[in-house]
């Protein structure tokens, strides 16, 4: 007798199979690079050791990890909500069917980086004179996760990025300054945008609205924002929910770099 003749393999486990592996690929897609990738990893190995020790009949400890599976659905919301979030939010984008949405999405589920076309040189200096001058500003740079829901007739703007340009509209005498401007690629897509603030209570005391502003972006979407203090002129760097202060622009170009594949 065959050895693997007890083994029904069908072509519809063949499908299964590639689908589970797609969906768990996916899933680490999602959350690499947050605070939540170690969280997945946990309990992907978890998940292993209990499929493990049931094979080997280790009937308690299967049983103990049987029970923590369980519940590890409504675990996951918990822990993952702010990635599902996301998910959801770019599901659920109002011109989800547009062409340019279909291509969004696609390059979000694999996850490679949006090539931009973004003048990180202008956009650098303007955060620089902007620092030094104590300007308060708050850029959010769209990538893969749609931000439509920030946009309406009032704010939808087609704005070249070009020198100056950034300070003129943060120029506190500007009917423009209130609020965030949209970049996406090298154009300014919209101003004055009211962006969810965050709930959360362990932000630094020295933050103020803006960064509050920030961070509920970050959380919600994939979107990098950078914001500039109006007391400090401090340059802080927004995304997944997380601050980086940033001491000059090279550390800047540093991190647009690399998230923007620039």
């Amino acid at each position: 007798m065959n050895s693997i003749d007890f083994i029904d393999f069908s072509f519809v486990d063949v499908i299964d199979i590639v689908l589970v592996a797609l969906l768990l690929f996916y899933l680490y897609k999602l959350v690499k690079g947050t605070v939540a990738i170690n969280i997945f990893i946990g309990i992907v190995i978890i998940y292993l050791i209990w499929r493990l020790t049931d094979l080997l009949k280790m009937d308690v400890l299967s049983n103990l990890l049987g029970k923590f599976i369980s519940v590890g659905f409504f675990a996951l919301i918990v822990v993952f909500q702010q990635e599902i979030r996301k998910f959801l939010l770019l599901l659920g984008s109002t011109n989800f069917t547009t062409k340019r949405n279909v291509i969004r999405y696609f390059t979000f589920l694999t996850q490679n980086k949006m090539s931009s076309n973004l003048d990180l040189n202008v956009l650098l200096d303007s955060c620089d004179e902007m620092s030094k001058s104590k300007t308060g500003a708050i850029v959010v740079l769209q990538r893969n996760n749609s931000l439509d829901f920030t946009l309406n007739e009032s704010n939808r703007s087609s704005i070249l990025l070009s020198p100056q340009v950034l300070e003129s509209i943060f120029f506190k005498n500007s009917p423009l300054h209130d609020g965030a401007v949209l970049i996406e690629n090298n154009t300014i897509i919209a101003t004055r945008m009211v962006l969810p603030v965050s709930d959360q209570r362990k932000i630094p005391s020295a933050y103020g609205l803006r960064h509050r502003a920030a961070l509920g972006i970050s959380e919600k979407t994939d979107a990098l924002v950078i914001v500039i203090s109006e007391q400090s002129g401090k340059i802080v760097y927004v995304k997944n929910g997380q601050f980086y202060t940033v001491n000059n622009t090279k550390e800047l170009r540093d991190f647009l770099t690399q998230d923007l594949s620039i």
